[in-house]
């Protein structure tokens, strides 16, 4: 089973949003987009990696997860991005699920404006997915 979204790099590149197999669900790296589905140039770390975490969680529902099924996060932050902003965002949207998470800094991502960058995993019970 996968899941696509408005992306325009899903077409370009030839992946899905997310992916479950059985009861493994993968949402891939996540970033923030505009009102027209562009990728996001104008937000702080804060505002991108509240979005970049609401989409992947919104991808692995409609997989079949739900946040209490979440397990794990990784979180990518170009230098000039702010790691306390990304995690008060990852606290107020996961805190209660506390998934393993990763944040790591890399030296950048691809798209103009882009501070982070988000992926996701699950696991469900049941599903031939």
């Amino acid at each position: 089973m996968r899941v696509r979204d408005d992306s325009e790099w899903q077409a370009i590149a030839g992946y899905s949003r997310g992916a479950r197999v059985g009861d493994f669900i993968a949402i891939s790296g996540t970033t923030a987009l505009d009102r027209n589905g562009r990728l996001v140039r104008d937000m702080a770390t804060y505002e991108q990696t509240h979005q970049c975490l609401q989409r992947v969680i919104g991808a692995a529902v409609d997989l079949g997860a739900s946040r209490q099924t979440i397990i794990r996060t990784r979180i990518y932050l170009v230098p000039d991005a702010d790691p306390e902003e990304a995690s008060r965002a990852h606290l107020e949207l996961l805190g209660d699920v506390a998934p393993a998470n990763t944040m790591v800094i890399v030296a950048g991502l691809i798209g103009e404006g882009l501070l982070v960058e988000v992926e996701l995993e699950a696991r469900v019970q049941g599903g031939a997915g």
